[in-house]
């Protein structure tokens, strides 16, 4: 299939940004998974994976006349498990992005490994229409890693999650990984994303270089991934905040395999907006204050709504940071880029002149993005401090 870009679309596709809108495109329908030659002013500029319904007709896969086949696909697969390979050859750290979509660019294929199980999802019709000739290559890559189990995670965005195995055998879905050699426990079956955040990995690990002896506030909390490097880093008390209780009952547990006691902290299962206000009307105030809440921009369209939830939240957050305490805020949301995030961390948004911005952090090296794809920049992590 060979289809026509237009003149606003050629230039980023060169550029290397891997996606291309249906509206950007003229000429036949797609049909799933088929190779289309992307060309304009008769010059073939790229090939992509078409998908026949959706906003995103085609992910870009090479560039030039190089079409989709088997020897790239195990090409780029091998290419990203070795890199990876080399990263965390020291077992210190035995959860990680294997691979990373666009970043690796395989777009629309995400592959998480938790030890010896690989999680896969596809966020693409166009990819899964493949999926049978991706699978063999993709467990053959996997397996110099010490993977044996592969799991396929479905149900698209507000949809119930199923995970199907499809090779191997999985006897515990609730299995125990490693973190820069801190253990902790993932829920493979209920757990968010592929079973964990596996994006925070290394802010989480400078929230515990920052937590010695400091009473730290994790809203949020989720599987208390914050609140366990925190308590390990010397934090003299650690609150930890989510409206999930199944999500305290993960962090209690990783808690116990860290070998630190979770009765000597607090688990509070309550709406973190009314919280605040709670904790504001008592004057209750932490050294290190933690907000990592789930994405209030989905799509651009909600992106206003987001931006007041943001101001809000962070105005929160600041009044019950303590004086020369820190406030760590953080989005994963691809509609809000770093400078308009950073916007709603500002004096006015705030409503105090008291904090300065020392790092603005993203996601780590297991995450790669392209330079000419913005939207792979999603995760903002700020450090405040006042």
């Amino acid at each position: 299939m060979t289809l026509v870009l237009s003149a606003r679309a050629a230039e980023p596709v060169r550029r290397g940004h891997p996606w291309v809108y249906r509206e950007q495109l003229t000429g036949a329908q797609l049909r799933d998974g088929e190779d289309v030659r992307l060309t304009f002013k008769d010059e073939v500029i790229a090939h992509g994976i078409g998908a026949q319904t959706g906003p995103l007709a085609v992910r870009v896969w090479t560039h030039g006349n190089h079409p989709i086949d088997g020897a790239l696909v195990r090409e780029r697969l091998a290419q990203a498990v070795a890199l990876r390979a080399r990263w965390f050859a020291a077992e210190q750290t035995t959860a990680y992005r294997v691979i990373h979509g666009e970043g690796d660019r395989m777009p629309g294929l995400v592959v998480d490994r938790y030890g010896e199980v690989a999680v896969v999802v596809i966020d693409d019709d166009g990819l899964r229409a493949r999926w049978d000739d991706i699978l063999p290559a993709l467990t053959a890559a996997l397996i110099p890693l010490g993977v044996t189990t592969v799991l396929l995670r479905t149900g698209r965005r507000g949809e119930a999650k199923h995970v199907t195995r499809v090779v191997g055998d999985v006897t515990d879905m609730r299995p125990v990984v490693r973190e820069h050699g801190v253990p902790f426990v993932v829920d493979l079956e209920h757990g968010q994303k592929t079973g964990a955040f596996l994006d925070q990995r290394e802010n989480r690990r400078r929230v515990g270089e920052l937590a010695h002896g400091r009473r730290v506030l994790n809203l949020f909390s989720y599987a208390g991934g914050f609140s366990l490097r925190a308590a390990l880093g010397g934090a003299t008390h650690v609150t930890s905040v989510d409206i999930a209780a199944q999500g305290h009952a993960t962090a209690q547990e990783s808690f116990k395999r860290a070998g630190v006691s979770p009765s000597a902290h607090e688990f509070v299962t309550q709406d973190c907006f009314s919280f605040l206000e709670q904790a504001q009307a008592r004057k209750l105030t932490w050294d290190l204050v933690v907000s990592d809440p789930p994405s209030f921009a989905p799509n651009a369209k909600s992106l206003p709504k987001a931006l007041s939830a943001y101001r809000a939240l962070h105005r929160a957050c600041a009044a019950v940071v303590a004086k020369d305490g820190i406030l760590c805020a953080a989005s994963c949301s691809s509609h809000v880029d770093a400078e308009t995030f950073t916007s709603t961390l500002d004096d006015v948004a705030l409503a105090t002149d008291r904090f300065r911005l020392v790092a603005l952090h993203g996601a780590p090296c297991d995450h790669p993005t392209l330079p000419a794809f913005p939207e792979g920049r999603y995760l903002k992590f700020a450090v405040m401090v006042s």
